[in-house]
């Protein structure tokens, strides 16, 4: 089919754009033709799909401020990407933007082991920091599960949890400094290596600022000396009433685990046939709960654990007598989302927080959508802080099932917010969340929000069309997925 002409002043635009670009970026650092572009078209969110209009992939914080005088020169938005694994649509690209990839800022600049701290690039993987430092007895605390792949750029972006968060904190407990690009091509130095620093938390703002503030091209974060001991305990239940109950009781004895996680059947026989980690196949619900420390605290609280956990109906208990088995305990949970993705043709994988106290009525709410929406869910999430992950099990390929997928996803969002929990815990709003930010935020709220980000980005082309709700856009309240942004250089060829 013969394209359309474009109109000349926006061709025009978009040639100043490239050729502005490849003089920064020489090489192969600009990437134009449409074939190589679809590997930008979405993040861990697959459903919802954007070809940007141009992919620059600089090497040095000088290109990083040169590209983003240019886009706010040429007022060309600007999408920030690190692994690419944002599961709520935060690197989706807009059709009339770059994506600026920060795939090959991945150095460990420095670590210092006196004060406890590493200096490193934002494309550096979350399990990579770990490797930099793991023979000098030290790691890196925050693990999503999608560590291996995850950069901790894109952890600063979301405010990356995972398993160990209860005990060790989310991303924001763990960065101390941050390097910070703004649109005007300024370097900010946020933070540093000590514990504290004078003046507002400006660090704390920019993690989990989902990308709308400015580029981050230097991260310092804390490093840990690895635990003398870690142990951990595998519990099956009858019913989730009683692992949920067990979960509550654990922390109310003022036992904090460095792990407490929760799978329900589903999500047990998924891992199971995928891993083979000797999960209880006749559990309703399963529970694994890490205690890491000196060894005799550590076998002290594994006693203290087991005894609360079989006054809640436990059925089976297991404690690792090996790192091997610790390890195996931990490889279902986190092969969790690929195992259930043997098992469905497309799942949704949803995150809210709750209250731990509200899990029952939560999973029974769950339960209830699960039928209204005649769709299957399994249930993993991070039971200490009520960060849950339900996985929405649906064929894409089925007319109207992502539709009721989002629309179940939104239902049980809506529930989280009305027990008092929030739309997120780890993942970020995204485009995912965004238009549901109305239920947690009044327009007091929302506009507060938005003179923060006016403050840093005045004319709003940073990661447009995230976070903030588009409800004004006519007939998208209700819906989760909206791809913002217009193309404002439409059919322009590739060359």
């Amino acid at each position: 089919m013969r394209m359309p002409t474009p109109d000349p002043l926006a061709l025009g635009q978009y040639r100043q754009l490239i050729e502005g670009l490849r003089a920064i970026v020489p090489g192969e650092g600009v990437i134009v033709d449409e074939r190589e572009l679809a590997a930008y078209e979405s993040d861990g969110l697959t459903a919802y799909r954007q070809l940007p209009m141009v992919v620059v992939l600089p090497e040095t914080t000088e290109q990083v401020a040169a590209i983003l005088r240019l886009c706010r020169d040429l007022s060309v938005k600007v999408v920030p990407r690190g692994g690419g694994t944002s599961l709520s649509g935060g690197a989706l690209p807009v059709a009339d933007g770059i994506v600026l990839g920060m795939s090959r800022f991945n150095q460990v600049l420095e670590v210092d082991y006196l004060n406890r701290t590493a200096r490193v690039q934002p494309g550096v993987t979350n399990l990579g920091i770990t490797r930099a430092v793991e023979a000098h007895g030290f790691y890196y605390a925050p693990d999503p599960s999608s560590q291996i792949a995850c950069t901790i750029g894109g952890n600063v972006a979301e405010n990356s949890g995972g398993v160990h968060c209860l005990k060790y904190g989310m991303t924001t407990n763990n960065v101390l400094g941050v390097v910070l690009v703004t649109i005007d091509g300024d370097v900010v130095h946020l933070g540093g290596s000590a514990l504290d620093s004078p003046g507002y938390d400006l660090v704390g703002l920019v993690v989990g600022s989902e990308g709308l503030l400015g580029v981050v091209t230097e991260v310092t974060v804390r490093i840990l000396p690895k635990p003398e001991t870690a142990r951990a305990v595998l519990v099956g239940f009858p019913t989730n009433a009683a692992a949920a109950d067990a979960v509550a009781a654990i922390i109310g004895s003022g036992i904090i685990p460095a792990g407490m996680e929760m799978m329900d059947r589903p999500a047990i026989h998924a891992a199971e046939d995928f891993i083979g980690a000797g999960y209880p196949r006749d559990a309703e619900a399963l529970l694994i709960i890490e205690l890491d420390g000196p060894e005799v605290e550590v076998n002290h609280l594994i006693e203290r654990v087991v005894a609360v956990v079989e006054q809640r109906q436990a059925g089976s208990i297991k404690v690792s007598t090996s790192e091997e088995q610790r390890l195996a305990f931990w490889a279902g949970r986190k092969a969790a989302f690929p195992a259930v993705g043997r098992i469905s043709p497309d799942y949704y994988c949803m995150d809210g927080t709750i209250p731990r106290a509200r899990l029952p009525e939560v999973l029974d709410g769950i339960a209830a959508f699960s039928r209204k929406y005649d769709l299957k869910v399994a249930n993993v999430f991070h039971a200490g802080d009520g960060n849950l992950h339900p996985l929405i099990l649906y064929d894409a390929n089925q007319p109207g099932q992502l539709e009721a997928a989002e629309a179940f996803g939104a239902d049980i969002l809506r529930m989280c917010v009305k027990v008092g929990g929030v739309l997120t815990g780890e993942h970020g709003v995204g485009v995912e969340k965004r238009d549901l930010m109305n239920d947690q935020f009044d327009e007091v709220d929302l506009d507060q929000q938005r003179r923060v980000k006016d403050a840093f980005d005045p004319s709003g082309l940073f990661n447009p069309g995230k976070m903030f709700p588009l409800l004004s856009a006519c007939a998208e309240q209700g819906r989760m997925h909206v791809s913002g942004g217009a193309t404002r250089f439409p059919n322009i060829p590739r060359f």
